[in-house]
């Protein structure tokens, strides 16, 4: 189990170190260890991570549109997750309403909308990301401004 742990802490940071944007925090293993894991963040992270880049490291949606089902599902099971003390705000709680409506808003658009249209839902469902992110990993590093 300990394993396991290890790996999933190594995966979760290898994804923190790969989203890039102006609302990003970087994290030290140290720091993530000495958390205890808010169920569905991490498997959220991998389902937006995957469609996400794509599109930012060169304007593919495609990844988005065959991954939007599962990010609205992933959104509703971390919604439902009960919220580590931390992060048990109704702040946080409203973010996470929105990340969830949001989220199922794309899952129904990517099949007839404007790929700018959905361009523009992923940055926002990716922002909204890292706002909930950074409520989790707050004050663990001061963010420099530089991303």
């Amino acid at each position: 189990m300990k394993k396991l742990s290890t790996l999933l802490s190594l995966a979760t940071l290898a994804f923190l170190f790969s989203c890039g944007g102006k609302h990003e925090e970087h994290h030290d293993h140290e720091a993530m260890a000495n958390d205890s894991v808010w169920k569905g963040m991490d498997e959220f992270h991998m389902s937006m991570a995957e469609s996400f880049h794509p599109f930012k490291d060169s304007a593919n949606l495609e990844p988005a549109k065959k991954y939007a089902a599962e990010m609205d599902s992933l959104a509703n099971v971390w919604f439902e997750s009960p919220r580590p003390e931390k992060v048990n705000t109704d702040a946080v709680k409203e973010k996470l309403t929105k990340l969830k409506k949001d989220t199922k808003l794309f899952a129904t658009a990517v099949k007839t909308e404007a790929d700018s249209t959905l361009a523009k839902s992923l940055t926002d469902l990716h922002d909204q990301f890292h706002a909930l992110q950074e409520a989790w990993y707050g004050g663990h590093e001061k963010h420099d401004g530089s991303h």
